[in-house]
């Protein structure tokens, strides 16, 4: 989908040919409403009845018969079921928008009546009041803090706040009888009436603020200005675009003509100029290009993620280890290992190998995603006996997915400038392991796996507590 994206993109930041091409995309959609009036296959009888021609605010914008919105009478049974309203379908099967033109002083119940009925929980105000000197939209809601009656309904403006110099945000209680639902209305006043915002950014914003609030609910999005078709249809089309994006539906055959020609069949005049449908175009590749960026951006981030832990474990690896000459009494030098990625180990186990069961790593995520890993022997060999469970090695020594290397890191070797970050892993560690000391012969008298005369296995020895002198047995001092 991406490579569509793109396309489209560079399309429209081409200059040159895309204003012809958007001028005769336009011009085709109106000669096909012109078609689709004359052939009479969309009516708009009930908005032409004489009981019904003053709840328009145009006369030449009248929704279809087959689209439009059907009031239920709440209080009385004889009341009208018109409104100019109509149903547009969205992208996706729950997804539906109420595109409607600015209550009348006397169609503002009838408003309530829609949004109480068909359970609207966002708003969208894509005009002023007032523009141009002209009254656009009557108020139906209250001034802020304060409550106002709308026929049956009680409106309450419980919060106002501009997010930016563009938006109005309100939050709107409404009652009708013992009922009572908030409502959020999202009022954009930077788009002149027949024309278009000067940037996009406005509008893209505020339909990522509405999307939060409606989240997944399956009740309309109620869209108007004035007459509820121009600006009502670029913000019902941009969306319709931001859901198609959402559900990965850019495909090669994406058109914006068509959208807009379909919108047509639901809504009259819906992108109701030339300059309103060139607005679509440029708003719709800027919400390309945000969604290029942000994939890139996580694309980057993954990388980071997927880094070794380690820079320098390449270079750690290729190190020799340090040896010293065994002395039946001394202490084998301890110290802690380095973590090299685990390399499976083939042929049947030593007889003191220590099966060690990884663990999940830290970068794998959590939740058992990754595949099961079996479990391989360390590189030196080592066995240590079964304890009981207060004496278990800590968990900060089970390196996982890793295998220690011996001696790298003992005490003549380390350079702190050459190792900065390994040696700030290992003081990270959980340092419960520091309380035992491995020794290669134990103390005489010691029952248990490791007596004397023994197989020879290793084991650990508690280490005096307080500053008393070691046991002599002890060859190094402690670090």
């Amino acid at each position: 989908m991406e490579r569509q994206l793109v396309t489209f993109v560079d399309r429209v930041k081409s200059g040159g040919g895309i204003s012809d091409e958007i001028s005769s995309e336009y011009n085709s959609i109106r000669a096909q409403t012109a078609d689709r009036k004359q052939r009479s296959s969309f009516t708009t009888e009930a908005g032409g009845l004489k009981e019904n021609i003053k709840k328009n605010r145009y006369k030449d914008i009248l929704p279809y018969d087959q689209t439009r919105v059907r009031l239920e009478p709440l209080e009385n049974k004889f009341e009208s079921d018109y409104i100019n309203a109509s149903f547009i379908q969205g992208a996706t099967r729950n997804k539906r928008y109420i595109a409607t033109q600015g209550p009348l002083s006397h169609t503002l119940g009838d408003f309530w009546r829609m949004l109480w009925q068909y359970n609207v929980k966002v708003i969208v105000m894509a005009c002023r009041e007032i523009e141009m000197g002209k009254r656009k939209c009557e108020r139906y809601w209250a001034a802020h803090s304060e409550t106002s009656t709308f026929g049956p309904f009680v409106v309450t403006n419980l919060e106002e706040v501009c997010p930016n110099e563009e938006v109005v945000v309100r939050i709107l209680q409404v009652k009708y009888q013992d009922e009572s639902r908030t409502i959020s209305q999202f009022q954009y006043t930077a788009w002149p009436d027949h024309d278009i915002p000067y940037t996009s950014d406005g509008i893209l914003g505020m339909m990522d603020m509405l999307r939060k609030v409606q989240g997944t609910d399956a009740a309309p999005i109620l869209v108007h200005c004035s007459a509820g078709c121009g600006r009502t249809g670029v913000i019902c089309t941009v969306d319709y675009v931001h859901d198609l994006l959402l559900t990965q539906r850019i495909t090669e055959d994406f058109s914006i003509m068509e959208i807009v020609t379909v919108m047509r069949t639901q809504r009259p005049s819906a992108v109701q100029t030339k300059e309103q449908y060139g607005f679509v175009y440029h708003t719709v590749a800027q919400m390309f290009q945000k969604h290029l960026l942000a994939l890139c951006n996580n694309n980057k981030s993954l990388a980071e993620n997927l880094r070794p832990l380690y820079d320098n474990v390449e270079s750690v690896s290729r190190q020799q280890p340090q040896t010293q000459p065994h002395r039946a009494s001394s202490v084998q030098p301890r110290s802690r290992p380095s973590l090299v990625p685990q390399r499976p180990h083939s042929g049947q186990p030593k007889m003191n190998d220590t099966k060690v069961k990884p663990k999940s790593h830290r970068g794998s995520g959590g939740g058992g995603g990754g595949p099961p890993t079996q479990s391989v022997s360390p590189t030196y060999d080592r066995a240590l006996p079964q304890y009981p469970r207060g004496a278990e090695a800590s968990p900060a020594a089970d390196h996982g997915d890793y295998e220690p290397l011996p001696g790298i890191f003992s005490s003549s070797s380390r350079k702190v400038s050459d190792t900065p970050k390994i040696r700030k892993q290992s003081e990270d560690l959980n340092s419960t392991d520091d309380d035992y000391e491995y020794v290669s012969n134990p103390i005489k008298g010691t029952a248990g796996y490791s007596s004397p005369g023994g197989m020879g296995f290793n084991c650990r020895i508690k280490k005096p507590k307080g500053p008393r002198d070691p046991p002599a047995e002890w060859s190094r001092a402690e670090r």
